[in-house]
């Protein structure tokens, strides 16, 4: 966790390539998940990997967070356990859970993050989870600026941060609280493996059969972009600013951590009362741009109140930005003119337009030509025949762009700490002392018998030139000084030697200097949950969860739902996202209307995508969605016969009613 005068930028990464790109492209921490046990199953990476990457990120005082966040069966405990022992003699800073039952176990001195899937929304829970060890913790990503100061106000900054979603794909229910995917294919999102069915077009039809939307993505978000809300944020409390994309590529990676390391730069510039969570200053070669990469446009999402327009409804495809206007088809080809004389097309962008059901059809170019004055000929990799309601006048957007992926191909950013370099002479030669921004010093001697330039000021500079020469290292002088006694001679050879000895040197000091970040001790006694009844949605699937619950107090524990003890209908997901709303349909809405309020009922819809139906049901008090359906017959017998080859032993009973799990 950062201290509470820092800021953290925590970037993804989907491997250790690609999280040491993070570092350098200036973040301060970097998530990434572990060979197993992680929310992104696909995203797993070897402890030799983390490993790796731990010790490049370590040289910047940089921060590695491993994924271990799924819930866990009582079978695949004793894993985790050892899972977390490699993770930390690999030298990961932390580990961030879910499930509560990893508290119960002998882990190792290692500090634990709550993860956005322990669903965090209120300040009671907040204070638990820091009472509970966890030193830093993830509320939703639907609270606003009041609701995380609130969590800010109950919460020790000594001993628990405040960690945020800024950027990235949005998952429409509260985190850790969706259960579509296990009900309709038996993959759990709670265990890594969501089918993302918030993804799908839905038929939504109202309480009498009527339809209301067709074939909408009514429960696809936009793309979250926080990029105009940092300074409120970092008022409001928060102190890690997290970028979501695990399954993101290294280009994603490296622009978007370039766009908020500028931003927080800024933000630091200005306000010297805060500072970075790690250590360098980061160049780039580009300009960093968020539109550039993968994504359903954007928005802030609840951080400024609830909005209108959160939703990507059409596609949850990337419909790029538009870039021009089709001037004529052809058999094999269409031209087009670009809106910016300026833009340049390359062989291989990817173009694509809606057509008249606003579907967006992909025309990735094959070939391009330039005609000239913003004129270009386009010959698609798919037959034009493919490429339905494409006509003079179409307005085709860009949604990826070969001459910006290649740009990223490439070293694109250089990061580097300031060092202060003072030579000195000595009773027999001379001494280079090394200090860098953090304070951490190192020095390197040479015997040399003293001689005198045959031109003071063309020696001084050939030195300082030789001494400045930092350019393999991680290093950047900000001052040389030449602190001797009298003007020397020093040979080019010489010089060179004494700065990579000091420089070595200091790299040492350094990583001497390294400390882990410390473990929180949980309060005792043990502070009370603040409910004394768990259901399903509390996902407790172990018996160790179990355990800790009670031992906070709580009298009835019900079993997660990946426990199947839930064969009927319940909420597969709780949203603030109101498809109501969005279709305005609520009944807060109506302007006008006299004692509408009241009197208009917030009635059930249905969604219905092929054989499989969900039921929305509104709570309109706390302004929150239910998504109500029940486990396919397939899904449960499959679970069944999991639980018997595997033996999995789960409780039937209530804890205190006589059966002992």
């Amino acid at each position: 966790m950062p201290e509470a005068h820092q800021i953290e930028l925590l970037s993804p990464a989907r491997d250790a390539d690609i999280g040491i790109e993070a570092v350098n492209h200036g973040a301060d921490a970097v998530y990434i998940g572990g060979p197993g046990f992680g929310a992104r199953a696909d995203a797993g990476n070897a402890v030799r990997d983390i490993a790796r990457l731990a010790a490049h990120a370590h040289r910047f005082n940089a921060r590695i967070f491993v994924t271990l966040n799924t819930i866990l069966r009582d079978d695949e405990l004793e894993d985790a356990r050892r899972l977390a022992w490699q993770l930390y003699e690999a030298g990961a800073d932390a580990l961030i859970v879910q499930d509560m039952g990893l508290l119960e176990l002998d882990l190792p001195p290692i500090q634990l993050h709550a993860s956005t899937q322990t669903d965090i929304r209120t300040p009671e829970k907040a204070r638990f989870l820091q009472d509970a060890g966890l030193s830093q913790i993830v509320p939703a990503r639907e609270l606003d600026l009041h609701q995380i100061a609130a969590i800010r106000d109950v919460l020790d900054p000594a001993r628990c941060s405040i960690e945020f979603f800024i950027h990235g794909a949005l998952c429409v229910a509260y985190s850790g609280q969706c259960y579509i995917s296990h009900a309709h294919t038996g993959r759990s999102a709670n265990r890594g493996d969501c089918s993302q069915a918030c993804r799908l077009p839905y038929q939504v039809l109202d309480a009498q059969g009527r339809f209301v939307a067709h074939d909408a993505h009514v429960l696809s978000m936009k793309d979250n972009n926080q990029s105009l809300n940092l300074r409120p944020l970092i008022d409001a409390g928060v102190r890690s600013f997290k970028i979501e994309g695990r399954y993101k590529d290294m280009g994603y990676v490296k622009n978007i951590t370039a766009h908020y390391r500028r931003l927080f730069d800024e933000v630091l510039d200005e306000r010297p009362e805060l500072a970075r969570a790690s250590a360098g200053r980061t160049t780039f070669t580009f300009s960093p741009d968020p539109l550039q990469n993968f994504n359903r446009e954007f928005t802030d999402y609840f951080v400024n109140g609830r909005q209108q327009d959160i939703g990507a409804f059409d596609t949850p495809k990337n419909p790029g930005q538009p870039i021009g206007f089709v001037t004529q088809v052809a058999a094999d080809h269409f031209d087009l003119r670009t809106d910016d004389p300026a833009l340049t097309l390359a062989n291989g962008d990817g173009l694509c337009y809606w057509d008249q059901q606003k579907e967006l059809v992909g025309a990735q170019a094959n070939r391009v030509e330039a005609l000239g004055d913003g004129a270009w000929r386009v010959f698609p990799k798919d037959a034009m025949a493919a490429l339905h309601d494409l006509r003079k006048g179409t307005t085709v957007h860009r949604n990826r762009s070969m001459d910006w992926v290649r740009t990223l191909e490439k070293k694109s950013a250089d990061r580097r700490i300031g060092v202060w370099l003072n030579l000195s002479d000595t009773a027999d030669g001379l001494a280079l002392t090394a200090t860098d921004e953090e304070g951490n010093t190192a020095s390197a001697q040479v015997q040399l018998a003293w001689q005198a330039p045959k031109d003071e000021a063309t020696g001084e500079a050939k030195l300082r030139d030789s001494l400045a020469k930092l350019g393999e290292t991680i290093f950047a002088p900000i001052d040389i000084a030449l602190a001797w006694s009298r003007p020397w001679f020093v040979p080019a050879s010489v010089a060179n030697a004494l700065r990579r000895s000091a420089i070595e040197a200091l790299e040492g000091a350094r990583a001497a200097a390294w400390q882990r970040l410390p473990r929180a001790t949980p309060v005792q006694p043990p502070t009370p949950y603040p409910e004394d009844s768990l259901t399903y949605l509390a996902n407790v699937f172990n018996h160790k969860a179990r355990d800790f619950y009670a031992r906070h107090g709580v009298k009835v524990i019900d079993a997660a739902y990946e426990s199947q003890e839930e064969e009927g209908e319940v909420s597969l997901m709780i949203t603030k996202h109101c498809v109501r709303f969005s279709l305005s349909l609520c009944p807060k809405q109506a302007k006008g209307v006299i004692g509408v309020k009241g009197t208009v009922k917030a009635e059930p819809l249905q969604l219905i995508n092929g054989k499989e139906k969900l039921t929305l049901r509104f709570d309109c008090k706390p302004c929150e969605m239910h998504v109500v359906g029940r486990a396919k017959r397939s899904v449960l017998q499959q679970g069944a016969r999991e639980a018997a080859a595997q033996a999995l032993r789960f409780y039937r009973a209530k804890p205190g009613v006589g059966q002992d799990g």
